[in-house]
């Protein structure tokens, strides 16, 4: 039987591939070729979100008004935005001005504390406490007539206080 043997190859780095290209497409480079560290292509594992200061909103709005109808487009494609940015900032411009163009806080808003509701919590969580312990206690104390029934000493509160 004849061992079938795969091919091997030593990229730059000295690592074994099996004949294929890397996953950018680009074959090892050959033995005696200098090697340039190209960036890595790879997506990073947490996109950051853009934030547009207000300043820069309202240089791109002035420059979009300036711009005559087919150049809005260039515009747009020099500066990476979309349309869709320029019609949302024109609107805070009108509503408010340099104040509604600042980048909202995303997210769940935080709740005001209400201090009334909140003792109203912190009350009834006590009266459940208080309640539970009244149980037990009645259930200690019904178990104690039991067994004093059972020894034949007189549970009632008069006969205690009788004694020195």
């Amino acid at each position: 039987m004849a061992a079938r043997l795969k091919q091997v190859q030593v990229d730059a780095l000295g690592e074994e591939t099996q004949g294929a290209r890397r996953a950018t497409g680009v074959s090892s480079p050959s033995a005696g070729a200098a090697v340039a560290l190209a960036p890595d292509p790879e997506v990073v594992e947490k996109a950051s979100r853009r934030r547009f200061t207000a300043k820069y909103k309202l240089q791109v709005l002035e420059e979009a008004d300036r711009c005559a109808p087919g150049e809005i487009g260039a515009l747009l494609r020099r500066e990476g935005l979309y349309s869709s940015h320029l019609t949302t900032w024109r609107r805070q411009r009108e509503a408010g001005a340099l104040a509604a163009l600042t980048p909202r806080k995303r997210g769940r808003k935080a709740q005001v504390g209400d201090a009334q509701g909140t003792r109203v919590v912190e009350l009834e969580r006590e009266v459940e406490r208080l309640r539970q312990r009244l149980l037990q206690a009645e259930t200690i104390i019904e178990v104690q007539k039991k067994v004093s029934l059972l020894l034949g000493i007189d549970p009632s509160p008069s006969a205690s206080a009788g004694r020195p």
